[in-house]
């Protein structure tokens, strides 16, 4: 045996012990596994660093910053509002609906930017129905996997494998030819999550099990955090009447959130803007002190539309804890006087005066420095707050940037990305271009581009892509093939059959899924020549099964959704074991008995 198939056969067993065992980080055993590569003299310098030019690395850095540009534009809000009106908030129907769109949607265009346009959707799914990321990303990512069998251009190895056969004097297959294997295949992978997804996936996220900080300062300081929404009926007496006259603090203690009318929300509005007919009451409060101030004024509950979803979620507003400094404006005023909800658009819920308490209507109260405002509004304009000289902001918060306006250019952005991909083009170029199209069009500035960027993901991809090259180069690929295939070739053909199935399973754990089957194709069907059956078949298994890479995180939607789900190595293996074996046994059993 050659001693550069040997030293490249040994780095490959110490990187895949490293990362099943996840003692280190996955992108430093890449880094560790590339460096051994030129260390040894299997690669040069320019070889060895050859991943971090590769289209799969270009695809998966555009990927992230077109998805952070169309997240950006609040557009998945509408995506998450339409699931949710659908499915529900039961974890099985979310996990179906979503695994079923973003399946079949890789097998139009490839399998990452189906994985990209979703996820901010199931980010946003996630923290509307308090169901951990953890347990929708995986299956989600898993699905867009599959889905790329749907057709024969939704995965780079079945693009690849008409361009083989043809060059070996094979007849080619059509767009559909992989399609009723795909079927089974994506809808056997979706119930195996919804029958086995509670045993397989991890309970929680990262960073998921305790609470959140809004949480903990509601239980902290016993705030009120029921919030309803109420529309002023024809019958109501409350139209005409101010927040004042109306008795909202004083006599029901109630805070008034925000007044709207269709699309137009008017934050922490002024004590004396009248009611109208029509208008819509986002009120804070105790559940009895709300039903009580609906009953008096006839107001109609309706908490749960889509415009209440959308303008008071803690994505968009919450509490802030707020303590008044030293030289502040407001030291010796009231709030009245200040005009605190004219200026800033926050509703003061609870004064800590002189270390007293004070609910209700504290609006003439004086405040001194040293006191302390529990106030409630949009992260935005909390932010405005925070900014001012006048108060010290305790609570951490993050504002969500949503630019509507430029919805339109995000989606044109993404759409110029994909058609670009389907009529031909380098998956990396095209996605690279519609990235800089979200830069010159304004959906992001460039540094928000470069912010958008797992560079994590990136060395994991980049490190690990100079060891195909390595198994390429020195022959360990070809040598591990036919070590392997000299064992089955004179067995029954279904074990010649299951053996190329696992090797493109494996080659493909390792390496891009393209180079697996382009070292493979030959090697099949030569074998496919000696055990005298058609070699096409066999082939386009091969570039089937260069998908079952569910065990490790190195295929590109796997490490691309790694971070956003918080997944470990071994969160990958419990899962995507059974799920290689589901493959296995689906894809081996449908070739062996319908395609040959």
């Amino acid at each position: 045996m050659d001693s550069g198939i040997i030293v490249v056969l040994i780095i490959l067993s110490v990187t895949a012990t490293m990362l099943v065992l996840d003692f280190v980080r996955i992108d430093i055993v890449a880094i560790g596994c590339m460096l051994a590569l030129g260390w040894t003299g299997i690669l040069d310098p320019q070889e060895m660093f050859s991943g971090f030019s590769s289209n799969a690395v270009i695809a998966m850095l555009s990927v992230m910053i077109l998805g952070r540009g169309i997240a950006r534009t609040g557009i998945m809000d509408e995506f998450s509002n339409f699931i949710i009106s659908k499915a529900g908030t039961r974890k099985r129907n979310l996990v179906g609906l979503l695994s079923l769109s973003t399946g079949f949607l890789s097998g139009l265009i490839q399998n990452i930017g189906s994985a990209a346009l979703f996820l901010p959707g199931i980010m946003q799914v996630s923290r509307r129905t308090k169901i951990p990321a953890s347990s929708l990303i995986m299956p989600i990512g898993f699905a867009a996997i599959l889905g790329g069998t749907l057709t024969m251009v939704g995965s780079g190895p079945l693009i690849m494998v008409n361009d083989l056969l043809r060059n070996e004097g094979h007849e080619a297959y059509n767009l559909l030819s992989v399609t009723p294997i795909g079927i089974v295949l994506l809808l056997s992978g979706i119930g195996y999550f919804l029958l086995f997804g509670s045993k397989v996936l991890p309970k929680n996220k990262v960073g998921e099990t305790g609470k959140t900080e809004q949480e903990k300062l509601v239980e902290k300081l016993n705030l009120p955090h029921n919030i309803k929404l109420l529309t002023v009926t024809s019958e109501s007496p409350l139209a005409g009447k101010t927040t004042e006259e109306a008795g909202l603090w004083k006599t029901y203690h109630v805070n008034l959130l925000g007044i709207g009318k269709g699309d137009d929300v008017v934050y922490a509005p002024w004590r004396e803007t009248k009611f109208e007919e029509g208008q819509n009451l986002a009120v804070l409060g105790s559940a009895e002190s709300i039903e009580q101030f609906s009953m008096d004024f006839q107001l109609e509950d309706v908490s749960k539309s889509r415009y209440f979803s959308d303008d008071f979620n803690p994505n968009v507003s919450g509490f802030a804890e707020v303590i008044i400094p030293p030289g502040s404006e407001l030291d010796g005023k009231c709030i009245r006087e200040y005009s605190l909800r004219k200026r800033y658009a926050v509703e003061p819920v609870i004064l800590f005066n002189k270390g007293e308490r004070v609910d209700g209507d504290f609006s003439d109260v004086e405040i001194r420095p040293g006191d302390t405002l529990i106030v409630y509004g949009r992260w935005i304009n909390i932010k405005d707050l925070k900014d001012s000289a006048d108060f010290v902001v305790l609570t951490a918060f993050d504002v969500d940037k949503k630019d509507r306006s430029k919805s339109w250019p995000a989606i044109g952005c993404f759409v110029f990305a994909i058609t670009l991909a389907m009529v031909g083009f380098p998956i990396s170029m095209a996605f690279l271009t519609g990235a800089l199209c979200m830069v010159l069009t304004r959906v992001l500035t460039i540094g928000e581009a470069y912010e958008a960027i797992e560079w994590k993901v990136v060395f994991l991809l980049a490190g690990l892509i100079p060891l195909g090259l390595a198994m390429q180069k020195t022959g360990a690929a070809m040598f591990l093939a036919e070590s392997i295939m000299s064992v089955v070739v004179d067995l029954h053909p279904v074990f010649i059959v299951l053996m190329v199935a696992v090797l493109s399973t494996v080659f493909s754990l390792f390496m891009s899924n393209v180079g697996a089957i382009v070292v493979l194709a030959p090697l099949v069907m030569g074998m496919a020549g000696i055990a005298g059956i058609d070699p096409r078949p066999l082939v386009l298994m091969a570039a089937v099964c260069a998908a079952n890479s569910f065990i490790l995180p190195t295929h590109q939607v796997n490490a691309f959704l790694m971070s956003s789900g918080g997944y470990r190595n071994a969160d990958y293996i419990k899962a995507g074991s059974g799920m290689t074996i589901l493959f296995l046994i689906i894809t081996v059993s449908l070739f062996y008995f319908f395609m040959f």
